[in-house]
C-alpha cells in the first residue's frame, strides 16, 4: 500500500513554546484516520501542519509530491459560514481554485464534476440556493462537495459533525464512509465524537500535546488510552 504521509519525530511550536511533539505516524492511501484528543491537545496544530500552514520546528513531514495542491479541506462550521456568503454551486466550484493557476474561469469539466459531486451528496437541487440559508447538515454536504472538487485522493476534515443533530451526524458519517470505501479517498478527520468515529475509522491517532496512541481502531479500543477516552460520559 502506498504511503502518502510520513511523520518522524515531528514537533510544532508557537513563539518558541512547544505545543505538540513526538509525532511518529504514517498515512496510507485509502486510510480513514480519526484524530482524537481533548481541547488543547494539538489537533488543530496538526491540521495546520498537514495543510502546510505551520512549519515544524524539528522532525520531518513527508507528503507525497503527487498530493501537491490536491488536498481537500473541510473547515469547522463556524469558519465556513463566515467565509461563504455565496450560492451553493459557487461554493462547490470554489474547490477548484487551487488548481486554476491564473485561469479566471471554471471549465465545462469543472462544472460537470461539481454537479456530479453535488449529486453524490444529495444536494444537486440546492445548487441555486444561498449557502447561508441552508441547514447545518446541508452546509456540511456542500462544503464536502467543495472539498471533493479539490481532490480525488485526500480529505482533511476538522470536526465535520460539530453542531449537527444526531440524524444529520449519522448521515454525514455514512457519506464519509461511502467516499472512503467506494471513491477510495483517504480521510483524516479530527473529531470529538470518538465513539461514532471508531465505527468507521480504520486507524486512530490520539493526541495530548504529544502522540499518545497511533494504530488500528481495534487496538485502540483495547488500549488503556482508548478505554479511558471511550469510557467518558458523552463519548
Amino acid at each position: 500500500m502506498r504511503t502518502i504521509i510520513n511523520c518522524r519525530n515531528l514537533c510544532y511550536a508557537y513563539d518558541e513554546k512547544v505545543v505538540l511533539e513526538g509525532l511518529n505516524f504514517s498515512v496510507e492511501e485509502t486510510d480513514y484516520i480519526c484524530v482524537a484528543g481533548e481541547n488543547g491537545a494539538g489537533k488543530s496544530t496538526l491540521i495546520k501542519g498537514l495543510l502546510g500552514l505551520l512549519k515544524p520546528v524539528s522532525g520531518s513531514l513527508e507528503i507525497d509530491k503527487d498530493l501537491s495542491g490536491k488536498i481537500g479541506y473541510l473547515p469547522q462550521q463556524a469558519a465556513a459560514r463566515k467565509n461563504f456568503p455565496a450560492g451553493v454551486e459557487e461554493v462547490v466550484l470554489s474547490g477548484f481554485i487551487g488548481k486554476k493557476s491564473f485561469l479566471p474561469f471554471y471549465s465545462k469539466a469543472d462544472k460537470k464534476t461539481a454537479r456530479a459531486n453535488m449529486e453524490k451528496l444529495g444536494i444537486a437541487e440546492l445548487a441555486a440556493r444561498c449557502f447561508s440559508e441552508l441547514s447545518g447538515g446541508q452546509q456540511r454536504r456542500a462544503l464536502l462537495a467543495r472539498a471533493l472538487c479539490a481532490t480525488k485522493e485526500l480529505l482533511i476534515l476538522d470536526e465535520p459533525a460539530a453542531g449537527l443533530d444526531p440524524l444529520a451526524s449519522q448521515e454525514l458519517y455514512s457519506l464519509l464512509e461511502t467516499i472512503n470505501r467506494d471513491m477510495k479517498v483517504t480521510i483524516i478527520m479530527v473529531s470529538h465524537d470518538i465513539a461514532s468515529a471508531v465505527k468507521y475509522a480504520n486507524k486512530i491517532l490520539h493526541l495530548w500535546r504529544k502522540q499518545l496512541f497511533f494504530g488500528s481502531t481495534k487496538d485502540y479500543i483495547g488500549s488503556d488510552t482508548g478505554k479511558m477516552f471511550l469510557g467518558k460520559p458523552g463519548r
